[in-house]
């Protein structure tokens, strides 16, 4: 008769960890949220704030901040899932903060790095205290100095070099009124250990994510969705039919796509496993305005 084993498997220890962490939280802070877009790693957190606190419902609601530029199938995925589990939605729009002069819309530069403004008036409006975000390390340069429990001074504004030490995975949410704290569950998760668990625990995602034909142009060396929100470049950006998926979901004007025939979440994690180029390097044109362009906003208050 074989002993049973008490080692946890690698997915079973990110699940763990992450678990541990919302359940730290929800014992540390008075006002936590989540933000949720409905991209894969908040839906992935969503799934795991659930486990955690199984079967109670989740202690703290959703926040989608909302550029008004989002793809329609992530916001028909989103309303479904906030109704199906019965969670509270919270909604910040770009489009308010424009509306009010908070921001000015550059319609060249699209409203990702606008986001900022609308999601710290949203905490601050909310009150919120602590606000989960499905940021990896694996993404980008800047998110890998990120600390799980990532402190924001009383602007939002994040400093790399004053940051709270994590030694053991002992988490400090220690703040003081008007300060807050980011809090990233999947800090230690890459996109394959992303569509690993996503093919384990059979979740449900947005159609983009997986191979369908749709117009797009070509742009930068990205193929960008020709939706209502993108304004071509009326010399050479001839729209064409290809067979594509998404490998991060955002704000339509900056996301891209990749050409690609992987249809179920097995074909995904084949494909992710092959390749070289992070998501976001491969698929978010917001991130090339500069060496430092994401360290800069995150800087700022960005996710």
């Amino acid at each position: 008769m074989t002993a049973p084993s008490y080692e946890l498997t690698h997915p079973q220890a990110l699940e763990a960890e992450a678990v541990h962490i919302f359940r730290e939280v929800a014992a540390t802070f008075a006002r936590p949220a989540l933000l949720f877009s409905g991209g894969k790693d908040s839906v992935v957190m969503l799934h795991l704030a659930r486990k955690a606190f199984w079967p109670a419902p989740v202690p703290f609601p959703l926040v989608h901040i909302d550029t008004g530029h989002n793809f329609d199938e992530v916001i028909e995925y989103r309303d479904e899932v906030v109704a199906r589990l019965g969670v509270r939605l919270v909604v910040g729009r770009v489009q308010d903060d424009i509306d009010n002069g908070r921001v000015t819309e550059d319609l060249r530069a699209g409203r990702n790095r606008l986001q900022t403004t609308t999601l710290l008036r949203t905490i601050n409006d909310q009150g919120f205290d602590a606000v989960f975000g499905g940021a990896r390390r694996d993404e980008e340069k800047a998110r890998a100095k990120e600390r799980v429990f990532s402190f924001r001074d009383e602007f939002g504004q994040w400093d790399p070099r004053n940051q709270q030490p994590e030694l053991w995975r002992l988490y400090n949410g220690r703040h003081r009124k008007g300060e807050h704290i980011r809090v990233f569950p999947l800090s230690n998760w890459t996109e394959l250990d992303i569509w690993t668990y996503i093919e384990a625990e059979n979740i449900d995602l947005p159609p983009l994510y997986y191979a369908h034909r749709r117009p797009v142009v070509r742009r930068d060396g990205m193929l960008l969705a020709d939706t209502r929100f993108l304004h071509r470049r009326p010399d050479d950006e001839e729209p064409f039919t290809a067979t594509v998926r998404f490998r991060t979901v955002g704000d339509a004007t900056c996301t891209g796509c990749v050409e690609s025939t992987a249809a179920t979440p097995a074909a995904v994690v084949a494909e992710v496993a092959a390749t070289r180029v992070t998501e976001r390097g491969a698929t978010r044109a917001d991130d090339r305005i500069s060496e430092t362009g994401m360290e800069d906003r995150k800087k700022e208050g960005y996710f």
